[in-house]
This record gives C-alpha cells, sequence and structure tokens, in this order.
C-alpha cells in the first residue's frame, strides 16, 4: 500500500502554538503523533514538545515492523507520560504540564491508534467518518449517560473539560488503545488536536478532505 503524508500545524488566534504534530516513516511503518498542551498549565507547549520526542525516541527504538502494536501504543504513551510527570515535580499539582494525545501506528494495511484527552484520530473513508476516536471528556461521559445531544456539546459551559491527561498525577491515565483496523486504497487517518475538531462538524471534516489532491490541501 502506498503511503501519502501530510503535516500542518497553525497558531491560529493563539499567543503560542501548544500543538505538536510529527510523521515517521520506516519502509514498513509509520508513525503519527498529535500532542496538544493543555492551556491554563505551566509551559503547554514544552510539556507538547516532550510527550511527542518521547513517543519518537520509543518508535526509534523499537523493531520494524512492529510485533505489538496495541503493546508499543500503550508503552510509548506510558513513558510520555512519566516525562511530563517528571517535568512538573516542581510545580503544584494545579499547575503541572499537561498534554493531550493521539498516536496512530500504520503497517501492514492497517492501524493501530491510541488517544489521552481530546486529540483525536479518525479514519475517513469514502468522504464520510467511518471511525473516530470518542474523547475522554466530561461532555463525552455526559452523552453516553443520555444526559445531553451530539448538538447540545458544543455549546455546553464544559465542554473543554478532560476527564484524563499526560501529567500531572503520576498514575497512568486511561488511554485508549485501538485493536487493528484493517485500511482500503483511498482511507485518509487523520491525527488532530481539538484546535482543528473543535469547530467542524465531523461531517465538515470529511468533506475538506474530499477529492482532495496533494492530500497537504484538505489540511
Amino acid at each position: 500500500m502506498q503511503i501519502e503524508t501530510a503535516e500542518v500545524s497553525l497558531i491560529g488566534d493563539r499567543a503560542e502554538n501548544q500543538d505538536r504534530a510529527l510523521i515517521v516513516s520506516s519502509e514498513t511503518t509509520t508513525l503519527l503523533v498529535v500532542v496538544d498542551g493543555m492551556g491554563g498549565h505551566a509551559d503547554g507547549a514544552r510539556a507538547a514538545e516532550v510527550a511527542c520526542q518521547t513517543i519518537a525516541q520509543a518508535f526509534s527504538r523499537i523493531t520494524r515492523p512492529v510485533f505489538d502494536p496495541q503493546g508499543f501504543l500503550h508503552l510509548a504513551i506510558g513513558q510520555a507520560h512519566a516525562n511530563l510527570v517528571a517535568l512538573g515535580v516542581d510545580h503544584p499539582m494545579e499547575t503541572r504540564p499537561r498534554a493531550t494525545c493521539a498516536v496512530c501506528l500504520v503497517q501492514d494495511n492497517a492501524a493501530h491508534w491510541a488517544h489521552v484527552g481530546d486529540s483525536r484520530i479518525y479514519l475517513l473513508r469514502q468522504s464520510q467518518v467511518g471511525e473516530r476516536t470518542r474523547d475522554h471528556s466530561h461532555v463525552e461521559l455526559l452523552l453516553r449517560e443520555g444526559l445531553i445531544t451530539e448538538d447540545e456539546i458544543s455549546d455546553h459551559p464544559m465542554r473543554n473539560f478532560v476527564e484524563c491527561c499526560l501529567g500531572g498525577d503520576a498514575r497512568l491515565p486511561g488511554m485508549s488503545v485501538t485493536g487493528q483496523k484493517k485500511l482500503k486504497s483511498g482511507d485518509i487517518l487523520l491525527a488532530c488536536s481539538d484546535g482543528l475538531w473543535s469547530g467542524l462538524e465531523d461531517s465538515d471534516i470529511a468533506a475538506s478532505f474530499e477529492q482532495t489532491e496533494p492530500l497537504a490541501t484538505g489540511l
């Protein structure tokens, strides 16, 4: 399977870009990483950089193709979390550096992904969202419990509250790790922070990549 990649990171209207994105490819395997440093905490940009580089270094040390993709994702994200905990050890708990992340491993015509917080992975197929990660957020919990609808999420006062993240508490955060997702020709995998998806419906995201060449144009 031939793979085309593109990476875009824009500061928008913020004073500082606290997002980090990374694509690493070998002959057999491609790694996509997005990390979003959390605003309101100490040095979000540094947190994002440390987490992103930690995951990249874990990838550089492992034999490829990766024998246990799910195990790799769990260990790499766990190490990123540990490094952010260490980075914030001298800060009060409430201001320690924190970040959300989404990581996707592609090999053998299949994808494996994991995320913590509200950074997302989308699988776009035939101009539709085939699958996407579900946020570790307060509004996602309310949605699952039937207390709000999808339409109410964008205006909810707690829409920016995440339930777990990298950094802060030393305990390993809750993370979601998928099984193998077989890919088809023309599929698009999108790793992004809430800076992209928060202002768009899923259908808008899918439409932006419809018949897009090159891939970066859709971004």
